[in-house]
Formats: structure tokens, C-alpha cells, sequence
């Protein structure tokens, strides 16, 4: 595909420099067979920085709570490969990225480990023709609701876990659930549960299984303890 306006228009970004754009969506497979002197890989290396940086203050700002322990391994993740190639598939990227034969014909534009690297390569080259603001723009934009959604959902960090390491560390005692209340029928339950810390209660959490509801109680905990 070689319109790369409509690239453009899913970034809602536009480029100035057009060679930048070029740049970043071009393979080494692809420099290789055609005889180009640069491909993605320079820029690649400038937007795993810039992602770093845009992701941390997003956290920072956001999520409070948390303290840098926990902030660290959700920006690990937000910065994998496994999300940023869910990401660029949000903009459909590997049908602007330019392959040689070889890397064409087995897929490559599929490739979870190309589209990460294509996609940093692409902050990059908005982050040298527009600036910061531009690339933090782009990327919040595309990556936002599905952070926002990770954290809520706690599909990422285990809070029973990250609960029981603070309470060791800070009371030398681990927490304990306990089912409050059971509501609805058999089928269709909702528990209610409390989690105590040294005999206290803490917090409460609701979910449809006693462990969704543990997760819940262990989040709030959390919330209430880092606080």
C-alpha cells in the first residue's frame, strides 16, 4: 500500500518530512533489495526512549496510587512487544510497511516482533518532525483506553500478590479474606469480602467468584495502603 495519507489521517498526524515517514515504515529486507542506505533501525532505537518517557508520565500523572515498584512493571508491560504490536494493529501498520520479497512472502507484515520495532520507529520519526507533544499526542491516543482498561481490569498485576508483598513488608503479616456476603442466585452469585490485616478490616470488594471478589478487596486495599 503506498498511500500513506490515510496512514497520516489513522495518526491524525501529518508530516512534514515525508522521507522521516518513509523511513520508519521501510524494513532492512526492503533497504537490502533496493540498495538504501537507511532503514527503521535508527529510529527504532530513538522511539523506544521516547516511549519509555511518554508511557512513565502518563503513569506518573494517572495513577497516583501506585507506588514506583508497581509503576515499573505496568510500564514493562505498556512497552512490550506484546502490546505495542496490539497497538499497531489499531492502524492496520503492517500494510504501510516496506518488505522485501523474501520477508513479504512469510509474513512479516504479521510479525508481533516487526511491528513493535516499526511502530517505535514511527514515534520517532513524529517525534523528530513535530516534537514531544505530537508523539505523547499519538500515542495516548492509541494506547490510553487500553491502559486505563489493563489497570482497571488488573489483567496484568496480580493485587492479591501485590498486596501480600506490602503487607509483609511494611507489618510482617499477611492479609486475610473473608466472604461477607453471598447475593443472587446460585447461578448468578455476587460475593461480597473483606480483606483484614492484622485483624483489621481494610477494604471490600465485590466480584461474581470469591477470587474476582478477593482481586476486587486486594485493589482497594492497595489504593488505600499506598495512599
Amino acid at each position: 500500500m503506498n498511500d500513506y495519507s490515510f496512514l497520516e489521517e489513522l495518526l491524525n498526524y501529518r508530516f512534514q518530512d515525508k522521507g522521516l515517514l518513509l523511513e520508519a515504515l521501510t524494513h532492512k529486507s526492503y533497504s537490502h533489495e533496493h540498495k538504501l542506505e537507511r532503514n527503521y533501525e535508527r529510529l527504532e532505537f530513538l522511539g523506544d526512549a521516547v516511549l519509555q518517557l511518554i508511557v512513565t508520565e502518563y503513569l506518573v500523572a494517572k495513577y497516583k496510587e501506585y507506588d514506583e515498584g508497581m509503576l515499573s512493571k505496568y510500564r514493562g508491560y505498556f512497552v512490550s512487544e506484546q502490546f505495542l504490536s496490539e497497538l499497531s494493529k489499531i492502524i492496520n501498520l503492517g500494510d504501510f510497511v516496506r518488505l522485501g520479497k523474501g520477508e513479504e512472502q512469510s509474513g512479516g507484515k504479521f510479525k508481533s516482533s516487526l511491528l513493535c520495532d516499526i511502530f517505535e520507529s514511527l514515534i520517532a520519526a513524529i517525534y523528530i518532525d513535530g516534537g514531544y507533544n505530537h508523539a505523547r499526542s499519538v500515542v495516548i491516543n492509541l494506547s490510553s483506553d487500553k491502559i486505563d482498561e489493563t489497570i482497571d481490569e488488573n489483567r496484568f498485576i496480580d493485587g492479591k500478590t501485590e498486596l501480600q508483598k506490602l503487607t509483609q513488608k511494611r507489618f510482617e503479616q499477611l492479609p486475610e479474606y473473608k466472604v461477607i456476603s453471598e447475593d443472587g442466585p446460585e447461578h448468578d452469585k455476587t460475593f461480597l469480602v473483606e480483606v483484614y490485616i492484622g485483624g483489621k478490616p481494610v477494604a471490600k470488594g465485590k466480584g461474581k467468584s470469591k477470587k474476582k471478589a478477593e482481586q476486587d478487596a486486594a485493589k482497594k486495599a492497595l489504593y488505600y495502603l499506598q495512599k
